[in-house]
């Protein structure tokens, strides 16, 4: 089954610019060159979004290949297709990666034992359930992101497809 999504690098130093295109190279098999532009929220940092075609898992692949960089922001949006839910994965050098399963109208939908976790750490007192709530909806990485989101904005978007 194949699954679009999309690649947003929200901020990236320059000299790791090239190191992004040959992770995602690596990932979808084929030579990438992502069209760069400065990133107004990071004085110093650049952009990118592309969006993508490929095998369901894709997704996954992408931030795990991402994932290792401290200075690098970014998302990866993978929508549903046939026999798979839609992912999102979130990453900021300051929390790290956040992954949510989501639904075919794009909402995150939470696993009843995730739930039943956050209820009992609330109950015996380690934790706030709105906070509980919060982190499982990803809120934390929304509040940080949300400046790079907002600077991206009429940024031009490249579409790749996998091939294999």
């Amino acid at each position: 089954m194949t699954t679009r999504g999309v690649l947003y690098v929200h901020s990236a130093p320059r000299a790791l610019c090239p190191h992004v295109e040959w992770a995602i190279a690596g990932v979808l098999g084929t030579r990438v060159g992502l069209d760069w532009i400065r990133q107004p929220a990071a004085p110093g940092t650049w952009r990118s979004e592309f969006s993508w075609q490929g095998q369901a898992g894709i997704a996954s692949k992408l931030a795990s290949a991402l994932r290792g960089w401290q200075m690098l922001r970014f998302e990866v949006t993978a929508e549903p297709s046939a026999g798979h839910e839609g992912e999102r994965y979130s990453c900021t050098p300051a929390l790290g990666i956040f992954h949510a399963v989501t639904g075919v109208h794009g909402d995150i939908l939470i696993p009843e034992d995730r739930l039943r976790a956050a209820l009992a750490r609330a109950r015996g007192g380690e934790t706030e359930l709105e906070g509980e709530i919060a982190k499982l909806l990803g809120k934390p990485w929304d509040d940080e992101l949300e400046t790079f989101r907002h600077a991206g904005e009429g940024a031009p978007v490249r579409w790749l497809h996998q091939v294999v």
